[in-house]
């Protein structure tokens, strides 16, 4: 037998940072990560209709003089017109629109020609014609998500973009350029959630309004559809052995760092369901999966594994409230989730994340170094042992009763492997271990100083469960949350 089974657990904890760079060079593995996406069908792309508002340069006054405002000139609307082209190449999934000035072009026409467009970006170039009641008029008109992008000098309106702070707006005052990358990626999400497909096999799991098919379309726009795990078991049968061996082989073993108690056949059973469930939701057209029955035989562990190297969302145990956190932070952030079973360690002030479903594949294509496992409960099946990277960012976050975000920001301090928690294992710093510990749930999941049944609240998947990602998304979550109308939580600090 390979070599590869016989990797102990000591020698993958030492592989750390070097282990990670080789991984990165595994361009097999990467390439099926990205053939296998190319046969999902594409999402629209947002349309996003772009408006300059007040005048630019010389104009003539009421006395018939030529007035030079000390504003933007032409020069710096094409300027801007070409970052908006570059942005929209880098960000892919985003197509701007229209173009128009106010005051030249009346406010009963933008709106007219933006009713179409998925969101809009409102770039200022001086107080005149962008005063309150224009904007009144414009953005919430149409009632779309917007971002307001304001430089200081652009004249004197922007004294009243405090009145706009709880509509659907990112309001931003700044001469830097870039801030425009985050908000306008953050305008393609609720266009994006609308196409957006979930099959919840066996039922989803979850706060009450996450479980309603008719609440998740109304307040993300997304389409939850429930199937029966023997659908995806009868087409596993349909599925070539020797394609699930290639698949089971190019994908899982030749790029693990070693492989310890699953045999080769085992390995290969778990990628021919994830053959079944690939086919089955391009079928489907759906960019999300969550399982009731993930404990099974196959164990679902490989294939949601993969489903987020790719970008798409595999969820456990029908958790459909970690689901739609994973699709929102996919589809602004284009990072992928790792739905844990924390605990909080008062002592190290920290939360320590584990589970059996982490992703390997990071958001720049590079692989995580991972061990071949079984599933920690049950002791059989096939999972992985993931190794994350200690100094990094993360944000560990969830989304529950469709309108409340908890998160949570810190870093990795370190990893484990405990032989009682799930195989891969992390511990994330916190703010305040002791306030998570008594606040955990944020009062969003059950009422504070709840007492006697709290079922009719939630069951346990809501408050055990949380989703974490790479890097510190705190101020993106929050922009986020105005555009969908979500409020942020941090569960770790008092506010």
């Amino acid at each position: 037998m390979s070599s590869l089974f016989e990797l102990n657990r000591r020698k993958f904890l030492g592989a750390g940072t070097t282990a990670g760079f080789m991984l990165a060079g595994q361009s097999p593995a990467r390439a099926a990560a990205s053939s296998d996406i190319a046969e999902w069908p594409k999402l629209r792309p947002a349309k996003i209709y772009k408006l300059y508002i007040g005048r630019s340069g010389a104009t003539t006054n009421a006395a018939g003089r030529q007035v030079q405002y000390l504003t933007w000139g032409q020069e710096e609307v094409t300027k801007m017109d070409n970052y908006l082209q570059g942005l929209e190449k880098k960000l892919g999934n985003i197509t701007f629109v229209g173009g128009d000035t106010i005051p030249k072009v009346d406010v009963e026409q933008v709106v007219a020609r933006a009713a179409s467009a998925d969101g809009m970006v409102l770039i200022w170039l001086s107080g005149h014609g962008g005063d309150y009641a224009t904007l009144e008029k414009l953005s919430f008109g149409v009632d779309k998500p917007a971002v307001s992008f304001f430089q200081p000098f652009s004249g004197h309106g922007w004294m009243w973009h405090q009145q706009w702070k709880n509509r659907k707006v990112i309001l931003l005052s700044t001469t830097d350029w870039k801030e425009l990358d985050e908000a306008v990626s953050l305008l393609r999400v609720p266009a994006l959630m609308k196409q957006t497909r979930i099959l919840a096999v066996n039922g989803p799991r979850g706060t009450k309004a996450a479980c309603s098919a008719e609440e998740v379309r109304k307040k993300l726009g997304a389409e939850l559809i429930t199937i029966k795990n023997e659908e995806i078991l009868e087409l596993a049968k349909s599925i070539d052995p020797k394609a699930a061996e290639a698949e089971a082989e190019s994908y899982w073993i030749k790029p693990a760092i070693g492989i310890l108690e699953p045999t080769r056949q085992e390995i290969i059973d778990s990628s021919r369901y994830y053959l079944a469930v690939k086919q089955l939701m391009i079928k489907e057209k759906a960019q999300g999966i969550c399982s009731a029955a993930c404990m099974g035989n196959p164990r679902a562990c490989l294939t949601f594994s993969k489903l987020n190297d790719m970008g798409l969302v595999g969820a456990c145990e029908g958790d459909i409230d970690s689901t739609l956190t994973m699709l929102l932070f996919s589809h602004a952030f284009r990072t992928p989730g790792f739905i844990t079973d924390p605990v909080v360690d008062e002592a190290k002030n920290a939360v320590v994340q584990f589970h059996c479903t982490s992703f390997t594949q990071r958001a720049d294509g590079s692989r995580m170094p991972f061990l071949i496992r079984n599933q920690t409960d049950s002791q059989g099946g096939v999972a992985l042992q993931v190794q994350w990277q200690v100094g990094e960012p993360v944000t560990m976050a969830k989304l529950v009763n469709l309108d409340t975000m908890l998160t949570v920001p810190g870093k990795i301090t370190e990893t484990g492997s405990s032989p009682l928690a799930c195989r891969t294992q992390f511990t994330q710093s916190v703010r305040d271990a002791r306030h998570l510990y008594l606040n955990w749930g944020g009062g969003a999941i059950v009422p504070p100083g709840t007492i006697g049944d709290i079922s009719k609240y939630a069951g346990a998947m809501p408050m055990l469960h949380r989703a974490v990602f790479y890097g510190d998304h705190m101020r993106g979550v929050n922009r986020l949350g105005n555009l969908m109308g979500f409020k942020v939580v941090e569960e770790d600090i008092a506010t």
